[in-house]
Formats: structure tokens, sequence, C-alpha cells
């Protein structure tokens, strides 16, 4: 249910991560840059330095390559020879401060300028939702608590990968990846499914070899089938921290290899209350929906020889 194989890496070349990339470039009508083709030596080389214009944890950083490989292939006479840097210090995950550089690249002038935008946009992106993760991972810790923080699906449609990538950047944890990767019964399945008790016993019943069965409960009456019915996971949803805490002992006691979630509605203000209660994970949407998107620039020079 609680997947962190993004935590390993981005495969910046994979078919869907391409085809992501593609969709950008041709969006912004890279290769009809007009304003660049009609004020720029096209032999002209040039030096552009990703800049951190505020303090936050940087992801995204293989962007810039996988942008500019994909842009010479679909363009060959575009690009030309380019290399990006890095200070060995500084990789996705790590915090930089304001002014800092996150990234050299080195490249056909033209190509760095008609690139420049996407690679911003989605490298603001995945770092505002890496610094949001990170601000919820330290009030975890700093109440003292092993909590783990979780994404959700509520990401966007097609950026999902990215978007947790990001949060595993941040320090946070993913949650199911999409529809297949794990069982969660929530209010709408135990609505239309017969209640929960039938769809807990059919989905046990039915449910693969290893997969993990996991349910919302949002009252004690929810709470209290859950347990009877013996679900590997429950999720509290919608609950103050007093009603957690009292959650969290009687399925520490009926079911103590069960794992526990808290969700509905977290912000940095409540979340350390919720950690503080005992629960396994917190899952927070607005990692992913909310978060604002740091503020990054390029600075780029003409490489003079």
């Amino acid at each position: 249910m609680h997947a962190t194989g993004l935590a390993l890496g981005m495969d910046w070349k994979s078919r869907r991560i391409t085809a992501l990339l593609e969709a950008a470039l041709l969006e912004d009508k890279v290769a009809n840059d007009i304003t660049t083709a009609l004020t720029i030596d096209p032999a002209l080389r040039a030096t552009g330095i990703v800049i951190a214009k505020e303090s936050c944890v940087v992801s995204g950083i293989g962007c810039i390559s996988a942008f500019l490989t994909l842009f010479a292939k679909l363009y060959p006479k575009s690009v030309g020879r380019f290399d990006v840097v890095s200070h060995p210090e500084i990789f996705d995950g790590v915090r930089v401060k304001k002014g800092q550089a996150i990234a050299v690249v080195r490249a056909n002038a033209a190509s760095i300028l008609s690139t420049e935008r996407v690679i911003l946009n989605l490298m603001q992106r995945m770092s505002g939702i890496a610094t949001l993760t990170n601000e919820y991972v330290r009030a975890v810790a700093a109440a003292k608590s092993k909590t783990k923080i979780l994404d959700t699906r509520k990401t966007i449609p097609g950026l999902r990968a990215l978007d947790k990538y990001a949060v595993c950047c941040g320090g946070g944890i993913n949650h199911r990846l999409d529809l297949q990767d794990g069982i969660l019964i929530k209010n709408n399945h135990i609505s239309l499914g017969g209640g929960l008790p039938a769809v807990l016993e059919r989905a046990l019943a039915g449910r693969k070899p290893g997969q993990i069965v996991q349910v919302e409960a949002r009252t004690p009456t929810e709470l209290a089938q859950a347990i009877a019915g013996n679900a590997d996971s429950i999720l509290l949803d919608n609950m103050t921290p007093k009603e957690v805490s009292k959650a969290v002992k009687l399925i520490r006691q009926a079911l103590p290899k069960a794992t526990i979630e808290a969700s509905g509605n977290m912000n940095l203000k409540t979340v350390a209350a919720y950690a503080k209660t005992g629960v396994d994970f917190i899952s927070v949407g607005a990692l992913t929906h909310s978060a604002t998107a740091v503020d990054l620039s390029m600075r780029i020079t003409a490489d003079l020889l």
C-alpha cells in the first residue's frame, strides 16, 4: 500500500516521462521560437545557471538534460553538444539557500533560451512539492514522532510520477501510485457495496497473495466494523486528534499488526497533534494539490572564446 520505489530515483528516459516532456516542448512551440530566431546568432554558445530565488528543497534537476536530449532528438540542428553539471553536494532532495546555484547547463544559446521556460516550470513545481512535503516531515519530527508523511492520488493528471517523485525528494512516502497498486475501501465503496462489513469481507476473500486491504473508517461504528472484520490497515478519516488517539488504542489492542493512517484536511498547524496520537502514517493531499511552486530563475550568459 505504501510504495517507496520512486524515492530511489526518477527514470527520465522512460517512455511515460519522455512523452510528458515532449508534450511540454510541443505545447510551447520551442522549434518555432521566433524571438530567439530573429535576435540570436544560431552559432552562439552560452551557459545557463539555474538559481534558487528562495530557500527550497530541490527536485527535478534531471529534467534539464532530459529536455535538451529530447529537443536535440526532435530538432537535430537546434542543440548540438551540451552538458549539465551541478555541485556534488546539490542533488534532488537537498535544501538550497536563496541565491544558490542549482545546476549549470552549457549548450547552444538558442536551445537554452527556447527550453528555459519548460525547464523552470517543471523544476519549480517539483521543488515546490518537495519543499512543502519537507515542512510536514520536519513538523512531525519536531513532535518526536516516527509517523510517516504520505501523499495521495490528488495529483495533476499526467504528472503523477513526477509529483510523487517530488514527494520522495521532500522526505515523504508514496501511497498508492494508481488504482491497481493497492486495495483501499473508501466511503463510496462502502455505500455502494452494501456496507463496510460486506465490502471488507469480499475484498479480503478476493485479494491476491501479499495484497493489503485498507479500509476507511469515519465513525465509531465503521471503526468497530473494520476491527471486527480484521482489516489489514485502517484509515481514520476526518477525525479530531482526540478521536484518533482513542481509535489508535482500540486498534492496537485488537489488531496489533494492523497499520493505522490518519487523513482529512491535514495542515501544518495540526499535523504534529495527529502525529502524537501514534498513527503510523498521515496522508496529506495538499502536498500535490496545493503546493506553491518555488521561485527559480535561469541566468544565461554568452560563452566567449
